[in-house]
């Protein structure tokens, strides 16, 4: 293993593992600040997740929901961007190896590492259902989705047809609602007319629900609303329905009225999600999902320079009230704990720096000398500001929970649009974006169909069966 890798700078250093809303919100916040700062990622982009599965459905190319790091930080002189694995973490030693073997010192470290998809302890179904994570996870399904028409227009057999154009969706939150919803469109409206042999509107899409309504985060009221726009769409809801078995074939179920097994060649998984392992090599106590649980300053016991943020962190919010609440898995709750770990870091630096000053004019420390890792007492305590819930169905289809305020249908969708093409990184990706969807409201076509490969090897086997 190669030593820590050290700067010649006496300046603090801060490494941040992962790029996603948090880390980027952190990363955007230690601009300009004295701090060598380095930013790890597996990838080479930032991926404005939630619309994701518009990739994955073939509403939007890849580059309008993403951007390069190096590009996003490219006049932000403090820091450095590594696009590395993370293969472990020495609290103690205060390093982190990386799998090419360097070792990285730091003084501050935020881990922002983010979540994968959890199959319950079944992770063998992760082969057979899919989950939408990477940008990598929508191009597969993307091309999964489109080869199922594909393989029902080539088979001659009406009876094989059915089972190519069943689609599973399993979980029915947000992802799995609008994954859901789109899948129903998509064969109802972008495919007419361009098949011979098959009618894509035939296609069926299930979405089941272990619990008893669907998007169970929002308010009882606006879930039924939701449900009914779904079903409205042509997406059959199916709720406390539990999915006990998955094979290359389809899903068995089972529900109040016994076991039930759905043929169906494509499985979306939007069941659940996990922490990211990188969450056990803190050696620090998890939850059930993995995530680490953090103190009310975002660190970990013992390590005030070590901070955990976005879907790693089991962390709560601190009311003023003195009452606490678990801070949710969406991406403002990320980007608030990425520019709250930023503040902490700052007010840090900014105190050794004023402390440095009076020693030197003292005459008591020599010149560059700078304390490391120190936490200040007075820190605050997180705090989550929850500014509402949104999930999108379909074409002029959404609920929304903002505030005192809950909608629906039209004037729902019409904000949903708003605030993601709002928060998208980069004035050219909101416009393709805000293009892109006026022409698909107009003339229901999604022109992002192209797939790389015609099918993968697991339908190859089905077809040539």
């Amino acid at each position: 293993m190669n030593p820590p890798r050290s700067s010649s700078s006496p300046r603090p250093r801060v490494l941040i593992i992962g790029c996603g809303f948090g880390g980027l919100a952190a990363a955007r916040a230690l601009a300009g600040a004295p701090i060598d700062l380095t930013v790890i990622d597996r990838s080479n982009h930032h991926l404005f997740q939630p619309l994701l599965y518009q990739v994955a459905t073939a509403g939007l190319s890849a580059p309008s929901i993403a951007a390069p790091i190096r590009h996003m930080l490219r006049r932000q002189a403090n820091a450095t961007v590594l696009m590395a694995e993370v293969s472990g973490i020495d609290k103690q030693a205060r390093c982190v190896d990386l799998s090419d073997g360097q070792r990285l010192g730091y003084d501050f470290l935020i881990v922002a590492s983010g979540a994968t998809h959890s199959y319950f302890g079944r992770d063998d179904w992760a082969e057979h259902a899919p989950g939408l994570k990477t940008m990598a996870d929508a191009f597969k399904l993307r091309a999964k989705v489109l080869t199922a028409f594909e393989r029902a227009e080539a088979l001659a057999e009406e009876s094989e047809r059915q089972a190519w154009l069943n689609f599973v969706v399993i979980g029915a939150g947000p992802t799995g609602v609008e994954m859901a919803g789109t899948l129903a469109e998509i064969a109802r409206h972008t495919l007419r007319n361009e098949f011979r042999r098959i009618d894509p509107a035939k296609a069926r899409v299930i979405l089941l629900e272990g619990g008893e309504r669907v998007l169970a985060a929002f308010k009882p009221e606006l879930s039924a609303r939701a449900a009914q726009q779904l079903q409205h769409l042509g997406v059959e809801v199916r709720c406390g329905c539990r999915v006990v078995e998955i094979d290359e074939e389809g899903v068995e179920v089972e529900s109040a009225s016994g076991r039930q097994r759905i043929e169906a060649r494509t499985r979306v998984w939007a069941a659940g999600v996990a922490a990211s392992p990188l969450g056990r090599m803190l050696a620090v106590p998890l939850d059930r999902a993995g995530r680490v649980q953090v103190d009310a300053r975002l660190n970990i016991p013992e390590h005030p320079e070590l901070f955990v943020i976005g879907d790693l962190a089991a962390a709560l919010s601190h009311e003023p009230d003195g009452s606490t609440r678990p801070v949710p898995g969406v991406s403002p709750g990320a980007k608030q704990m990425g520019a709250f770990a930023a503040a902490q870091i700052l007010a840090v630096v900014r105190a050794q720096v004023r402390a440095q000053v009076r020693a030197e004019a003292s005459g008591s420390a020599s010149r560059g000398q700078v304390s490391r890792g120190q936490v200040l007492p007075a820190a605050p305590k997180f705090r989550y500001r929850d500014y509402g819930n949104l999930a999108t169905i379909g074409r002029k289809a959404a609920v929304a929970d903002v505030g005192r305020l809950q909608f629906s249908g039209y004037l729902a969708w019409l904000f949903w649009l708003f605030v993601h093409v709002y928060f998208l990184i980069g004035f050219r990706n909101r416009l393709v974006v805000l293009m892109d969807w006026a022409w698909a409201y107009w003339s229901f076509q999604r022109y992002a169909r192209v797939v790389a490969e015609p099918a993968s090897s697991e339908i190859s086997r089905k077809t040539e069966r």
